[in-house]
Formats: C-alpha cells, structure tokens, sequence
C-alpha cells in the first residue's frame, strides 16, 4: 500500500498517524486473521534470531579470549619472559609505580619504629643508644629526627641494618620480602599485559570473522534494535539521549575518560603518557559533542522531531 507522501520522499503527516490508518485498512480486508498470525511469526522469527545473534557477537569474542589467552597466550608468554629476559618492567611508569609502592613501605616501617621507640621510653623498658649512620650510603638514609627525649631516631635502612636495635634482623628481612614481592608483581603484570595483547588481538579476529559470516542475522539485528528504540515513547528517548551524551561528552566526562584510558594502557602495558591523555581528552569529548549535535539536527530531526522538542525541553 502506498503512503501518502509529497514529492521528494518528505511526509507530509506523521508516519505514526499513516501506520495507524494503515493498520486499521488492513483489518478491514479479508484474511485479517492470517495477517496478523504471519505478522507474529515474522515477529517471532526477528526476535528469536536477533537474541542468538547478540549473544553470539557479545560471547564468541569473550570466550575466545579467556580460552586463548588461559591455555595458550600465558603460559607461552610466561615461559619466553622467564627464560630470555631479566626485565621486569615494560615501561618506565610501571618503575615509578613500584618505586612509590616502596617508598611507602619504608614510610610504614619507618612510622611504625617511630612508635615502638616512643613506647619503650615511656614504659622504661631500655635506654635507646645514639645510633650513629656513618656505614650507610646517602641514597639509602632519610633525615635524622630528633624526639622530644633528646634521642637521635635511626632511619628504616638503620633500623634494618643496625646491630643496636634487637628486631633489625626482622625489619631487613620484612624489606626484603617486599621488594620481592613488589618485583614478582611487577613481573606477573608485564607478563599479563603482554598476553592481553595478543589475546585482544585473537578477540578482534574472531568477532570480524562472526561479523562476515552472520551478515544476514547482524541485518535483521540492526531492525529489531531500529525498531525497538522508535518504539520507546518521546519521554523515553530523550532521557536514554541525555544520559548518553552526559556520560559521554558531559560536564565530568572527563574525569571518565581519564579513567578509561589509563586502565586500557595499563591493560595493554603502554606507557601512561599524561601529555596524551590530556590531549585526547581536551579533544576527543569535543569532537564526539559536535558527531552528536549534527546527528541530532540531520537525522533525528527528520525521524522523530518530537523527540529532538522533548529532549530540548528536558536540557532546558
């Protein structure tokens, strides 16, 4: 049945008021009741094959990575790693972490010797010795710090090291195990980024393969999920269109996005450049801002104008 319409594709009524007449001629014809039995096995069919279709491009990608990257990426990627190289750090900015995870650790130690001197002086327990930092290299001592008793207070390389304070044995031992700790840590993390990889890569290559051959099915997915939205009242679709661009290109978007990228560089073990993410996030954001408002003015505009006076109101 043809639609009233003027010259140039462009309706002159709304295409929800020509459906409805359309509906309602079609009922008035004879076979209506098959009609509509057909109806609902197309209807049935469309969603039957858009459910098995969006779960398979949403699993297929998933399990291909967890099984690649489990049974074959890691334990290969672990062996070359342990066996030909002496790194343990991918980049520069997997150091410095490590380097303040540590310095944090001296920090604890530290604070906490701090504590267990001012406690054996207010109970009386021992005299703490004057402890002398003549044997210990520059790098490796903080300031002396002078308590209220008058006491010099070792520095934590002194208080692991020094023969005068009776757990020092346990402090170096205890500063040992957590830079080996902090290395095995380090090392697990370089040899994971790596394996993600590769395993992305394979995730990548098996959702482009699904993406071929389920063309047809990927079609009527892209219907149904077309159909669905214009289904959703005006209210509906401007509160899903402000919610995404808010996330999105909103006003604490960028602190998403900051987020985002350096958990898929760390995923990926690049480098967490700041001057990049700054850069991709003073533009990006901007450029997807300016995708939205000429896709809401070109296109949305002519599909459903109420939704565009609605979603105006709504930001107003």
């Amino acid at each position: 049945m043809t639609s009233i319409s003027a010259p140039g594709n462009n309706c002159l009524i709304p295409r929800s008021i020509i459906r409805t007449f359309e509906r309602f001629l079609k009922q008035l014809l004879p076979g209506a009741e098959m009609l509509v039995i057909q109806e609902f096995r197309i209807s049935r069919y469309q969603v039957i094959v858009s459910v098995r279709c969006f779960l398979t491009l949403l699993f297929v990608p998933i399990l291909v990575n967890i099984f690649s990257k489990t049974f074959l990426i890691s334990p290969l990627v672990e062996f070359l790693w342990n066996k030909d190289s002496n790194e343990i750090f991918l980049n520069s900015y997997q150091q410095k972490r490590a380097l303040k995870e540590l310095y944090f650790f001296e920090d604890k130690i530290y604070f906490e010797s701090l504590l267990t001197i001012e406690t054996n002086i207010k109970n009386n327990d021992t005299e703490i010795p004057v402890f002398s930092t003549e044997n210990f290299g520059v790098n490796s001592l903080k300031s002396p710090v002078i308590n209220t008793t008058g006491y010099e207070v070792p520095t934590v390389c002194a208080l692991a090291q020094g023969t005068h304070i009776a757990n020092a044995p346990t402090l170096g031992k205890n500063y040992q195990n957590k830079i080996l700790e902090i290395a095995n840590n380090f090392n697990k993390e370089s040899i994971e980024a790596i394996s993600n990889l590769f395993a992305d890569f394979f995730s990548f290559f098996s959702f482009s393969l699904v993406f071929i051959f389920m063309k047809p099915q990927i079609i009527i997915l892209k219907s149904f999920l077309a159909e669905s939205l214009y289904s959703l009242s005006d209210t509906t679709k401007s509160f899903l269109l402000i919610l995404g661009t808010d996330l999105l290109v909103g006003f604490h978007s960028p602190h998403g996005w900051e987020v985002f990228l350096e958990s898929f560089l760390r995923h990926l073990g690049l480098p967490e450049n700041v001057e990049f993410m700054s850069l991709f996030v003073a533009t990006f954001p901007v450029f997807l801002d300016t995708v939205f408002k000429y896709w809401i003015f070109r296109s949305l505009n002519k599909i459903s104008p109420s939704t565009v006076a609605t979603y105006h109101n709504m930001i107003e």
